[in-house]
């Protein structure tokens, strides 16, 4: 069992983290996705321990008890946020170069994590989410855009204020829809939902789904060189695991297919049959085995 219970301070956040396996193990950052939290590596990170692993899984901003340090920061909530984030936490914890498990979110940030820190970045294991070129995002065709409605929703003007009000029951529909029935229970939900009592989740939600879409959403200024430098990578030159569930009803499998172009260190896609949007808590062995023999 994870234990959430050690905290790491950086210039923006009180970083909470739990940690496991052998201390002099070769690091492994695990970074979870939204709507979840932390407690979704437990069973891979068992069996990463069990192969010499040291897991590091932070709880991101705005989720579990991570906290910003400072009222007046921008509740940034980009894939370079999070990057920024990963790197704080490592130079706090003195870790120099580390590896990269990520989920949903935490691909993303695994995958720019790759693009704007090469050298501190081993290699990358990326779940459910494919990469995007320059950090981009463009509108997807009908199929893709119709699962994207909750995107769509959070752009709306009146949509804060009815997230602000619900905001379990508004992640409650994804955990219902983007994977086949079945795979979670109402009582790990609810110990899960515990995370988005943050006070900053829905800030950070919303900043992260508005910022794709709208052009008024604010972006923290101490970044600025990070989006610029972004904005021309369009490869990744460090070796690259992606894992997609076969049955992903969030994000199409056909969209993180023929990408091989993109990598120049190496690349792997391997579709996890049977599961869905959430492949650390459906498929635990199949993640683990595929993500231990990539980082070896």
């Amino acid at each position: 069992m994870l234990d959430f219970n050690l905290h790491a301070k950086t210039s923006k956040l009180d970083i909470v983290y739990a940690e496991a396996g052998p201390p002099d193990g070769p690091p492994v950052l695990l970074l979870h996705g939204w709507p979840d939290a932390a407690r979704a590596w437990e069973p891979v990170a068992s069996r990463l321990n069990d192969a010499g692993l040291r897991t590091i899984v932070p709880e991101l901003r705005g989720f579990g008890a991570t906290r910003f340090l400072h009222d007046d920061t921008v509740r940034d909530g980009s894939a370079v946020a999070l990057a920024q984030d990963a790197i704080d936490l490592a130079d706090a914890l003195e870790i120099r170069t580390f590896d990269v498990v990520g989920h949903d979110w935490g691909a993303r940030a695994a995958y720019t994590l790759a693009a704007l820190f090469p050298a501190r970045v081993r290699r990358i294991a990326a779940l459910a989410l494919a990469f995007q070129p320059r950090g981009a995002f463009e509108l997807p065709g009908f199929s893709q855009a119709r699962k994207f409605w909750y995107q769509w929703f959070m752009t709306l003007d009146d949509a804060p204020a009815l997230i602000r009000a619900d905001p379990k029951g508004f992640a409650r529909i994804q955990w219902d829809t983007w994977s086949p029935p079945g795979w979670f229970d109402d009582a790990e939900f609810d110990v899960t939902a515990r995370a988005f009592e943050n006070p900053d989740w829905v800030p950070i939600t919303l900043n992260g789904y508005r910022r794709r879409w709208r052009k008024d959403e604010p972006s923290d200024p101490d970044y600025d060189a990070l989006y610029a430098r972004l904005r021309g990578i369009d490869r990744l030159d460090t070796p690259t695991l992606m894992l997609q569930g076969a049955v992903d009803l969030c994000d199409e499998p056909a969209s993180s297919a023929g990408q091989d172009a993109c990598f120049t260190a190496g690349y792997a896609r391997v579709l996890l049959d049977g599961a869905g949007h959430f492949p650390p808590r459906e498929t635990p062995d199949a993640v683990a085995h595929a993500v231990i023999a990539h980082l070896r």
